[in-house]
């Protein structure tokens, strides 16, 4: 990393957000949902405020802080998506960003398609595209699903493609917002292989990040945003260290604990999930039948909370959608004995148009909670998501981890029988994390049992007291979660050891 060479020069940079910024005609329209009078323009929040930092060629930026401290709003204003409204950002060299997983994929056209259309969005000329294509499909690892319509993929083989695209059409600053949050351990240790040999080449990688682990792994310094301004900037530990000491400690409940061999006389004989041979298959273009999930074979007892893990693309969302009947098997037999709450990824059913206030209506209907029932706990909803104020922003400019942790705060109010939990977490900071993970084990007083996908294995070892591992559509591992995250973990090792000695030898 050379100090003589600034990739980026911020001074003094603010960005404002209005309460009644100027909306669009479909804004507009949505807002017969609110009641609120008029507010006056002039009202504002400093989402950024005095950003001063320098990025230097050859570095791994890294910026973590908790949800809505403004990482996203500093992602934009580097890449010029958002003006700032006081200060000077100067940026040298061409910027590319991948915000999130999937974003400006169509999920009609088929991964190829989506290739050529994602790389010619962020300015890459079409024959530098054609000449990377092969490079790009063989490093995402989606296989046939290249020539597949992406509506069959998913989150993590978007982001997988999403990542294969931005980082080999030759970027000169890379941001990373987020959009690996949704993928699996190995992946996610093969684009930090790759990010090194982009800096070598590009002139800088930034990366976004509630992985603390992940940024100090990979990024050479770090800067810790909170609420709108810069805390730290410096070496990853020591800042990740301070970062972790200013978090809210929360008062432990009594409890009982999640330990398998104290919660085991508490797992009940009444089954409230029974799978029996359940297979569930997509017809592909070129009219091959291909199996999402086959000879699926288990039971979920009452108290049980359940970890399902495995790599990108293993079918786990396929089996949550199939528990919720948004999918149907298409043989087996699948029984399901009560009431279930799905949160499938963040936001799911939010209307970007409408506000906070409007989507906590809209989506607590959405599952089936009484309008009476959200207006008793709208107070309590919005505390417990830790949003404030932006409640009544519109969801458009809420960060996905705010999606995130509104979305949950929502469903964890319904107190259903099952409630199911698909990366619905994976982008939110330590600090909600901690809590979602108290709410969880409160639901389980009153829940039959708690479903969790997560590519998370720290958090599956804490939370779950049961592991479902799949891997290309079957059950490879049923257990104690300790033992199952544990086999997960020495086979993606021993993989991943075993594909670079395949890479070095075709080197040679």
């Amino acid at each position: 990393m050379s100090k003589q060479n600034e990739i980026i020069q911020s001074k003094g940079v603010g960005v404002a957000f209005y309460e009644n910024d100027k909306d669009d005609l479909k804004s507009k329209a949505f807002r017969i949902f609110s009641n609120e009078k008029k507010k006056k323009r002039s009202k504002h929040t400093w989402a950024l405020e005095d950003i001063t930092f320098e990025g230097y060629e050859g570095e791994i930026l890294g910026i973590i802080g908790s949800n809505g401290a403004g990482k996203t709003t500093l992602s934009k204003v580097i890449s010029k998506i958002l003006i700032e409204d006081k200060g000077d950002i100067d940026v040298d060299g061409k910027v590319t960003a991948l915000f999130s997983f999937g974003m400006g994929f169509n999920k009609e056209l088929t991964g190829r398609e989506n290739v050529y259309l994602n790389g010619m969005m962020l300015g890459i000329d079409k024959e530098l595209i054609h000449q990377y294509i092969d490079d790009i499909h063989e490093f995402s690892e989606i296989g046939k699903f290249m020539d597949q319509p992406m509506k069959y993929y998913s989150s993590g083989m978007k982001a997988r493609l999403g990542f294969s695209v931005a980082a080999h059409l030759q970027p000169e600053v890379l941001i990373l917002d987020e959009a690996l949050n949704t993928g699996d351990a190995r992946f996610g240790q093969k684009a930090a292989d790759k990010m090194r040999e982009l800096v070598k080449e590009a002139k800088m990688v930034i990366i976004v990040t509630h992985s603390l682990r992940y940024a100090q792994r990979n990024c050479d310094r770090l800067i810790w945003l909170d609420r709108g301004h810069i805390q730290e900037i410096g070496d990853p530990k020591t800042v990740i260290a301070n970062y972790r000491a200013s978090l809210p400690k929360i008062e432990k409940k009594k409890r009982r604990s999640l330990q398998l061999t104290k919660t085991e006389t508490e797992v009940k004989d009444r089954t409230v999930v029974k799978a029996e041979n359940v297979g569930v298959s997509f017809n592909l273009n070129n009219g091959e039948k291909h199996w999402a999930l086959r000879h699926l074979d288990f039971e979920i007892k009452e108290g049980e909370i359940v970890g399902i893990i495995g790599h990108n693309g293993a079918g786990k969302s396929t089996l949550c959608k199939a528990l919720t009947n948004i999918l149907r098997p298409d043989e087996g037999e699948l029984e399901v004995n009560g009431q279930t709450s799905t949160l499938l990824g963040y936001g799911t059913g939010f209307n970007p148009q409408l506000t906070g206030r409007d989507n906590v209506y809209l989506n607590a209907m959405l599952l089936g909670i009484s309008k009476k029932k959200v207006h008793d706990q709208f107070d309590q909803i919005v505390e417990f998501s830790g949003i404030g104020k932006a409640i009544d922003r519109p969801i458009k400019n809420y960060s996905s981890g705010m999606k995130a942790r509104l979305g949950f705060s929502i469903a964890a109010t319904l107190k259903p029988d099952i409630f199911i939990i698909d990366e619905a977490l994976s982008t939110g900071d330590v600090e909600f994390k901690e809590k979602a993970s108290e709410r969880i084990q409160d639901m389980m007083e009153q829940a039959k049992s708690v479903i969790i996908v997560s590519h998370s294995m720290t958090f599956v070892e804490k939370i779950c007291t049961r592991g479902i591992w799949i891997e290309q559509g079957q059950i490879r591992m049923d257990g104690k979660a300790e033992d199952v995250v544990k086999a997960y973990r020495e086979a993606t090792g021993a993989n991943q050891k075993g594909k670079k000695v395949l890479r070095a030898k075709k080197k040679q």
